[in-house]
Protein backbone atom coordinates (compact mmCIF):
# COMPACT_ATOMS: atom_id res chain seq x y z
CA UNK A 1 0.00 0.00 0.00
CA UNK A 2 1.14 3.29 -0.84
CA UNK A 3 1.52 6.36 1.31
CA UNK A 4 2.38 9.96 0.47
CA UNK A 5 5.30 11.33 2.12
CA UNK A 6 6.30 14.90 3.18
CA UNK A 7 9.61 14.05 4.54
CA UNK A 8 12.62 11.92 6.41
CA UNK A 9 14.60 12.41 9.28
CA UNK A 10 17.33 9.95 9.22
CA UNK A 11 18.44 10.86 12.74
CA UNK A 12 15.71 11.95 14.99
CA UNK A 13 16.37 12.98 18.30
CA UNK A 14 13.62 14.96 19.84
CA UNK A 15 10.82 12.73 18.26
CA UNK A 16 10.65 9.73 20.89
CA UNK A 17 13.04 7.72 23.05
CA UNK A 18 17.20 7.16 21.30
CA UNK A 19 17.69 7.77 17.84
CA UNK A 20 14.88 7.31 15.62
CA UNK A 21 13.76 7.08 12.07
CA UNK A 22 11.48 9.65 11.34
CA UNK A 23 8.34 9.62 8.27
CA UNK A 24 6.79 12.55 8.00
CA UNK A 25 3.35 11.96 6.27
CA UNK A 26 1.61 14.20 3.98
CA UNK A 27 -1.51 16.14 4.86
CA UNK A 28 -3.28 17.33 8.11
CA UNK A 29 -6.70 18.91 8.33
CA UNK A 30 -5.47 21.31 11.27
CA UNK A 31 -4.13 24.66 10.63
CA UNK A 32 -2.17 25.46 13.86
CA UNK A 33 -1.64 28.86 13.64
CA UNK A 34 2.32 27.82 14.93
CA UNK A 35 2.11 25.22 12.36
CA UNK A 36 5.81 24.72 11.20
CA UNK A 37 5.43 22.52 8.20
CA UNK A 38 2.30 24.26 6.49
CA UNK A 39 3.44 22.79 3.02
CA UNK A 40 2.46 19.33 4.70
CA UNK A 41 -1.24 20.52 4.75
CA UNK A 42 -2.20 19.90 1.78
CA UNK A 43 -2.81 16.97 -0.78
CA UNK A 44 0.57 16.24 -2.81
CA UNK A 45 3.64 14.44 -1.37
CA UNK A 46 5.61 11.53 -2.50
CA UNK A 47 4.36 7.78 -3.25
CA UNK A 48 6.07 5.07 -1.38
CA UNK A 49 5.31 1.55 -0.61
CA UNK A 50 5.56 0.41 3.22
CA UNK A 51 7.71 -1.83 2.70
CA UNK A 52 10.21 0.57 0.68
CA UNK A 53 10.24 3.21 3.50
CA UNK A 54 10.83 0.51 5.84
CA UNK A 55 13.85 -0.53 3.64
CA UNK A 56 15.22 3.14 3.81
CA UNK A 57 15.05 2.69 7.46
CA UNK A 58 16.85 -0.77 8.39
CA UNK A 59 19.55 -0.05 5.56
CA UNK A 60 21.00 1.80 8.45
CA UNK A 61 19.49 -0.30 11.26
CA UNK A 62 22.76 -0.23 13.49
CA UNK A 63 21.80 3.54 14.26
CA UNK A 64 18.66 2.65 15.47
CA UNK A 65 19.06 0.09 17.72
CA UNK A 66 18.68 2.40 21.15
CA UNK A 67 15.34 4.09 19.60
CA UNK A 68 13.30 3.24 16.38
CA UNK A 69 10.75 4.46 14.16
CA UNK A 70 8.59 7.39 14.41
CA UNK A 71 6.00 8.38 11.94
CA UNK A 72 4.72 12.34 12.42
CA UNK A 73 2.98 14.88 10.13
CA UNK A 74 1.04 16.55 8.83
CA UNK A 75 -1.44 14.34 10.52
CA UNK A 76 -0.29 10.58 9.96
CA UNK A 77 -3.41 9.13 11.02
CA UNK A 78 -5.45 10.25 7.96
CA UNK A 79 -3.58 7.64 6.01
CA UNK A 80 -4.13 5.20 8.74
CA UNK A 81 -4.39 1.85 6.51
CA UNK A 82 -0.61 2.95 5.89
CA UNK A 83 0.59 3.34 9.31
CA UNK A 84 -1.07 0.06 10.22
CA UNK A 85 0.88 -1.81 7.24
CA UNK A 86 4.54 -0.05 8.18
CA UNK A 87 3.69 -0.63 11.63
CA UNK A 88 3.03 -4.39 10.95
CA UNK A 89 6.52 -4.63 8.98
CA UNK A 90 8.10 -2.69 11.46
CA UNK A 91 6.98 -5.50 14.41
CA UNK A 92 8.23 -8.02 12.19
CA UNK A 93 11.21 -7.03 12.91
CA UNK A 94 10.97 -6.14 16.24
CA UNK A 95 11.49 -2.22 15.62
CA UNK A 96 9.89 0.16 18.13
CA UNK A 97 7.53 1.81 16.73
CA UNK A 98 6.16 5.69 18.14
CA UNK A 99 3.14 7.51 16.19
CA UNK A 100 3.44 11.61 16.75
CA UNK A 101 -0.26 12.55 16.12
CA UNK A 102 -2.84 15.16 17.66
CA UNK A 103 -5.66 12.13 17.49
CA UNK A 104 -8.09 14.43 15.56
CA UNK A 105 -9.50 11.67 13.38
CA UNK A 106 -10.36 9.03 16.44
CA UNK A 107 -14.26 8.76 17.00
CA UNK A 108 -15.79 6.83 19.89
CA UNK A 109 -18.90 6.86 17.95
CA UNK A 110 -17.68 4.83 14.51
CA UNK A 111 -17.25 1.18 15.70
CA UNK A 112 -15.40 0.33 12.36
CA UNK A 113 -13.15 3.34 13.07
CA UNK A 114 -12.29 2.61 16.55
CA UNK A 115 -11.63 -1.35 15.59
CA UNK A 116 -8.64 0.43 13.04
CA UNK A 117 -7.30 2.74 16.27
CA UNK A 118 -7.22 -0.98 17.94
CA UNK A 119 -5.18 -2.75 15.44
CA UNK A 120 -2.75 -0.11 14.37
CA UNK A 121 -2.57 0.43 18.64
CA UNK A 122 -1.83 -3.01 19.26
CA UNK A 123 1.67 -1.99 16.93
CA UNK A 124 2.55 0.84 18.67
CA UNK A 125 4.34 0.99 21.23
CA UNK A 126 4.70 4.91 22.34
CA UNK A 127 2.09 7.54 21.07
CA UNK A 128 3.37 11.23 21.50
CA UNK A 129 0.01 13.20 21.90
CA UNK A 130 -0.35 16.96 20.92
CA UNK A 131 -2.76 18.28 22.87
CA UNK A 132 -2.86 21.96 21.62
CA UNK A 133 -5.40 23.92 23.70
CA UNK A 134 -7.47 22.29 26.76
CA UNK A 135 -10.20 24.72 25.87
CA UNK A 136 -12.66 23.93 23.25
CA UNK A 137 -13.34 27.35 21.91
CA UNK A 138 -9.72 28.59 22.30
CA UNK A 139 -8.58 24.96 20.56
CA UNK A 140 -11.10 25.79 17.35
CA UNK A 141 -9.34 29.39 17.13
CA UNK A 142 -6.07 27.88 17.12
CA UNK A 143 -6.57 24.97 14.96
CA UNK A 144 -9.87 25.41 13.41
CA UNK A 145 -11.57 22.15 14.95
CA UNK A 146 -12.95 20.79 18.54
CA UNK A 147 -10.41 19.44 20.43
CA UNK A 148 -13.73 16.64 21.75
CA UNK A 149 -11.79 13.81 19.50
CA UNK A 150 -8.41 14.59 20.77
CA UNK A 151 -9.06 14.62 24.37
CA UNK A 152 -11.26 11.22 24.12
CA UNK A 153 -8.42 9.60 21.90
CA UNK A 154 -6.20 10.99 25.29
CA UNK A 155 -8.72 9.17 27.52
CA UNK A 156 -9.20 5.77 24.94
CA UNK A 157 -5.15 5.36 24.98
CA UNK A 158 -5.40 5.87 28.76
CA UNK A 159 -8.16 2.99 28.77
CA UNK A 160 -5.91 1.10 26.84
CA UNK A 161 -2.82 1.63 28.57
CA UNK A 162 -0.89 2.60 25.42
CA UNK A 163 2.16 4.80 26.92
CA UNK A 164 2.12 8.14 26.39
CA UNK A 165 3.96 11.17 25.99
CA UNK A 166 2.02 14.56 25.91
CA UNK A 167 3.30 17.43 24.18
CA UNK A 168 2.08 20.87 24.69
CA UNK A 169 3.20 23.76 22.59
CA UNK A 170 2.46 27.10 24.36
CA UNK A 171 2.10 30.48 22.77
CA UNK A 172 1.90 33.68 24.81
CA UNK A 173 -1.44 34.51 25.00
CA UNK A 174 -2.76 31.91 23.32
CA UNK A 175 -1.70 29.10 25.64
CA UNK A 176 0.57 30.22 27.84
CA UNK A 177 -2.36 31.26 30.63
CA UNK A 178 -2.45 30.02 33.99
CA UNK A 179 -5.79 28.97 33.77
CA UNK A 180 -5.33 27.14 30.93
CA UNK A 181 -2.33 25.09 31.68
CA UNK A 182 -4.12 24.31 35.80
CA UNK A 183 -7.31 22.47 33.41
CA UNK A 184 -4.77 20.65 31.03
CA UNK A 185 -3.08 19.24 34.36
CA UNK A 186 -6.37 18.73 35.97
CA UNK A 187 -7.55 16.62 32.77
CA UNK A 188 -4.33 14.50 32.88
CA UNK A 189 -4.74 13.73 36.33
CA UNK A 190 -4.97 10.16 37.02
CA UNK A 191 -3.61 8.88 34.20
CA UNK A 192 -1.68 5.95 34.35
CA UNK A 193 -0.11 5.71 30.66
CA UNK A 194 1.58 9.03 30.86
CA UNK A 195 5.75 8.68 30.82
CA UNK A 196 6.20 12.07 30.30
CA UNK A 197 5.06 15.86 29.73
CA UNK A 198 6.80 17.74 26.63
CA UNK A 199 6.13 21.69 27.41
CA UNK A 200 7.47 23.00 23.95
CA UNK A 201 7.76 26.78 23.23
CA UNK A 202 6.12 28.41 20.24
CA UNK A 203 8.85 28.99 17.65
CA UNK A 204 9.42 30.47 14.30
CA UNK A 205 11.52 28.18 12.30
CA UNK A 206 8.65 28.11 9.65
CA UNK A 207 8.19 31.29 9.16
CA UNK A 208 9.95 31.36 5.76
CA UNK A 209 7.50 28.57 4.27
CA UNK A 210 4.43 30.90 5.11
CA UNK A 211 6.35 33.21 2.90
CA UNK A 212 7.28 30.91 0.50
CA UNK A 213 3.38 29.83 0.40
CA UNK A 214 1.89 33.04 0.16
CA UNK A 215 -0.10 31.84 3.08
CA UNK A 216 -0.11 34.64 5.76
CA UNK A 217 1.49 33.97 9.20
CA UNK A 218 -0.85 34.81 11.70
CA UNK A 219 1.83 34.67 14.54
CA UNK A 220 4.94 36.41 12.90
CA UNK A 221 4.74 39.18 15.39
CA UNK A 222 4.40 36.76 18.36
CA UNK A 223 7.62 37.04 20.31
CA UNK A 224 9.24 33.27 21.37
CA UNK A 225 9.22 32.12 25.49
CA UNK A 226 12.11 31.70 27.36
CA UNK A 227 13.47 29.06 29.22
CA UNK A 228 11.91 30.16 32.27
CA UNK A 229 8.73 30.18 31.03
CA UNK A 230 8.69 27.09 29.79
CA UNK A 231 9.91 25.82 32.36
CA UNK A 232 6.88 27.32 34.66
CA UNK A 233 4.48 26.20 32.26
CA UNK A 234 5.66 22.66 32.74
CA UNK A 235 5.27 23.17 37.05
CA UNK A 236 1.76 25.29 36.69
CA UNK A 237 0.95 21.76 34.88
CA UNK A 238 2.44 18.98 36.85
CA UNK A 239 1.23 20.83 40.09
CA UNK A 240 -2.48 20.54 38.70
CA UNK A 241 -1.75 17.03 38.23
Amino acid sequence: MKGYIHSFETFGTVDGPGVRFVVFLQGCTMRCLYCHNPDSWCGGGTPYEACDVLEKMTRNIAFYKTGGLTVSGGEPLLQLDFLIELFSLAKVQNIHTCLDTSGITFDKNDKALVGKFDQLLSLCDLVMLDIKHIDKDEHIKLTGHSNEHVLNFAMYLNEKKIPMRVRHVIVPEITYKEEYLRALGAFLKGFSNIEKIEVLPFHKMGEVKYEQLGIECKLKDTPQLSDIEVKKAYEIIKSAM
